[in-house]
């Protein structure tokens, strides 16, 4: 649900290297003034963005007590499954302030296009966590408490390289990386982080409330139906791997140019970034197309579930190729930093795809449901298709773009 920092963070990042860029070409063409000029924009919205991860996550542990209990009671834990959640959960919240600041860097990194810098940050941690996992599970029999131990101290760890990293692409030292200008944290800096934050978690929240829906509509109809449809759904899923690769690249892209104000540019990125989405959606589609015979037989060995996964296996090939447009224009967007824009664009999805969906999930059951599942990534590229046909039929692109 706080996913936010990341994408706050991939669009700010973005326009504000695209900003840097053209300021320091204007500027005297020395090195030093070059990098004074890039690093301390990018540098404060890094340390904004660990800021209010810090704050959200230090809340989060100060409530860790009582969301733990909440949850176990909400999700009708049984007595022995919530004993051994409760114990997982007590040692894996002392991690979430470092899962939060992830977020920010992953973002912070994408929008520069250092994506390299992911792959270190995001491996390392993977790799830490599995050798730390095994040693305190095996080696020190330790159990649950090992198991969430490990992840703990894996993204704690990954904190500290990607401070080491991002010192490193700033070029600077460790007392600069931790030296605040009061500038970039003025009140008016920081409404406006808050108000973007705010914009994008507004929209997350519906999305994941769409999606469990669908799965309650699913439920709903009996657990043949929930079953089919669950592992029908993870070809979304696993396709959105892939899919997201472009959106980012659509992210960074947008908001660099956004940043230079060099609109002719941000409208030949948005051509581009289309094609190939839709180019590499089509691709995901034959290739679903030939695997799912396949697919369907790895996932389950239940007849039933089976056999009704293959009747609607159809509706789940042409996924990529319906969602696509979605990711793509997202990520379009999240470049922009257009907060009111995602922020009304979901609200306009919910009021629209709630009452739709109910409509074709009675009238045709799990043939509705499909068509329910395509709506909602349908009305998404509809609905912010619509807003930025707007702009370029307008010119108004400044209007999408606050400024930050």
């Amino acid at each position: 649900s706080f996913n936010f920092l990341q994408y706050a963070s991939s669009g700010l990042s973005a326009q504000a290297l695209g900003q840097s860029v053209s300021h320091a070409d204007s500027a005297e063409n020395t090195t030093t003034k070059q990098s004074s000029l890039i690093a301390s924009p990018l540098l404060s919205i890094l340390q904004r963005a660990l800021l209010l991860a810090f704050i959200i996550g230090a809340l989060l542990l100060l409530a860790k007590p009582w969301l733990i209990d909440f949850g176990l009671r909400a999700l009708s834990a049984n007595p022995n499954s919530g004993l051994a959640a409760k114990t997982y959960l007590d040692v894996r919240f002392w991690g979430v302030i470092a899962e939060l600041m992830n977020f920010a860097f992953i973002g912070w990194f994408a929008g520069q296009g250092k994506t390299r810098y992911m792959l270190y940050q995001q491996g390392f941690i993977a790799l830490l966590n599995i050798i730390l996992t095994l040693f305190f599970v095996y080696g020190l029999h330790m159990g649950l408490v090992g198991v969430a131990l490990g992840t703990t101290i894996a993204f704690w760890s990954g904190v500290l390289l990607a401070l080491w990293l991002s010192r490193q692409h700033l070029q600077i030292s460790w007392t600069a990386l931790f030296t605040a200008d009061p500038k970039h944290f003025a009140k008016e800096k920081m409404l406006r982080l808050f108000s973007l934050n705010k914009d994008i978690f507004i929209r997350t929240l519906i999305l994941t409330l769409s999606f469990a829906w669908i799965t309650r509509l699913s439920a709903q109809s009996g657990d043949v139906i929930l079953a089919a449809n669950a592992i029908l759904l993870q070809v979304l899923s696993i396709s959105a791997f892939a899919l997201d690769g472009v959106a980012v690249s659509a992210e960074t892209l947008s908001g660099q140019a956004a940043g230079r104000r060099d609109w002719p540019r941000f409208r030949i990125i948005v051509k581009r970034t289309g094609v190939v989405s839709y180019g590499l959606a089509i691709m995901l589609s034959a290739l679903w197309w030939l695997a799912m015979p396949t697919y369907l037989q790895l996932m389950t060995n239940i007849e039933p579930v089976f056999a009704l996964a293959y009747d609607y296996h159809l509706y789940a090939v042409l996924l990529p190729l319906v969602g696509v447009g979605a990711y793509w224009l997202d990520g379009i967007f999240f470049g922009l930093t257009a907060g009111n824009v995602i922020r009304n664009a979901a609200l306009i999805l919910a009021v629209v795809f709630f009452p739709l969906s109910w409509l074709l999930y009675q009238q045709w059951d799990m043939t509705g449901i499909w068509l329910s599942v395509w709506c909602l990534l349908l009305l998404r590229l509809i609905i912010l298709g619509g807003f930025l046909y707007h702009a370029y039929r307008t010119g108004s692109y400044e209007k999408l773009q606050p400024n930050v």
